[in-house]
């Protein structure tokens, strides 16, 4: 039994990509028999177990997202935590604050092994250039870490890029479920369903795939779901009136986690047309399992490692002619849709959480070998 510590600077309220692993991770490690402590800022939640909450956020706009940076954490209260608490593993969410996983970094013991999971794709100059300096300002902290690893082959170099160093893949842990369920059954009088399942903020390319769907050739009937809540919906709402297609496409809103799968499975095609700015992808992997169709994908850094062995199923979201005609040639062969379902099947099978969470400790016992051996 390892007694593991998750430190991540954010706090662990909001349901984004990094939380999620982190508490996919937490759940998968804990059902093993590990002791799992979560060390974060400025979390209200009080269904975890080992919680430790060591300071305060305030929310930035980083790599195109809106997120918590913390405020300096004590020095002494973590002193004090670590005491209490001999931890074999620290694992820390990378690109980290100073102000709190760094100093947790530099107060551990001789005895604990350090790791970071690098989980960003700068999608900007500005942000690589700021992750650069950073991890110079930090160099001497970054000698402490027995191991990183990257999220995608995207994360990879940029980690190569800021630190110099060349390290392994371990991708998002993404809990799949059976995935079980039939392809869906094209019913040749039915309208054939596009969904988008996402933030409607404008790097997840909501507006790209109004436009697109607009912009295709003469098909078959289709709707388009555009599924969750965000800034942009009055804008969708008034260019599907403008394009003469508002009575095809509906806003659902939010859609909560349990129901996610039905929504997938009933999808002839989903369309997940980032912009860019994503480090892996975990919606990607989540309907590359559930969707009763095709997936098609933005053709970002992040997405191409969920989309391995699928990159026929990428488009470009700003070339609307182009994701036009791509979108209506799903939209028009049944077939093919139903045959894309197995292979995406096994595609999102290498980030099951189980197969996740066995690299994660293979690479903890590779880490506390090289700092206890």
């Amino acid at each position: 039994m390892l007694r593991i510590g998750l430190v991540i600077d954010d706090g662990l309220d909001r349901p984004d990509g990094v939380q999620q692993i982190v508490l996919t991770l937490g759940r998968r490690l804990t059902a093993l028999g590990h002791e799992v402590h979560y060390l974060t800022s400025a979390t209200t939640r009080t269904d975890l177990p080992h919680l430790h909450v060591l300071g305060r956020t305030v929310s930035v706009k980083f790599n195109g997202n809106r997120l918590g940076t913390p405020l300096p954490a004590s020095r002494a209260r973590i002193r004090r935590l670590l005491a209490d608490v001999p931890f074999d593993v620290l694992h820390v969410t990378m690109p980290y604050s100073p102000v709190l996983a760094g100093r947790v970094v530099s107060a551990a013991g001789p005895r604990t092994a350090v790791v970071g999971s690098f989980v960003i794709y700068p999608q900007d100059a500005a942000t690589r250039w700021g992750i650069r300096v950073l991890g110079r300002l930090e160099r001497r902290r970054l000698r402490r870490f027995d191991a990183i690893s990257a999220l995608s082959e995207a994360a990879r170099g940029s980690v190569r890029e800021a630190y110099g160093r060349d390290v392994p893949v371990i991708g998002g842990p993404v809990e799949l479920g059976a995935g079980t369920a039939p392809a869906r059954t094209p019913d040749p009088d039915a309208p054939v369903r596009i969904v988008f399942l996402g933030r409607l903020v404008e790097r997840k390319g909501p507006r790209e795939l109004l436009d697109a769907a607009a912009a295709m050739p003469r098909t078959r009937p289709w709707t388009l779901t555009l599924a969750g809540r965000g800034p942009l919906l009055a804008d969708l709402r008034a260019r599907a009136a403008a394009a003469g297609i508002a009575d095809r496409v509906d806003f659902p809103g939010f859609v909560a986690e349990e129901d996610k799968a039905a929504l997938l499975a009933g999808a002839d095609v989903v369309a997940l047309p980032s912009t860019g700015g994503e480090s892996f992808g975990m919606s990607v992997v989540e309907a590359l399992a559930d969707a009763g169709g095709v997936v098609l994908a933005g053709d970002n850094p992040g997405y191409r490692t969920p989309m391995a062995g699928l990159e026929d199923q990428l488009v470009d979201p700003r070339d609307t002619a182009a994701f036009a005609r791509t979108l209506a040639r799903w939209v028009d062969d049944a077939d093919a849709r139903v045959a894309a379902v197995a292979p995406q099947r096994a595609a999102a099978r290498r980030f099951d959480a189980d197969e996740i969470t066995r690299q994660t400790l293979t690479w903890y016992d590779e880490a506390l070998a090289r700092r206890r051996g």
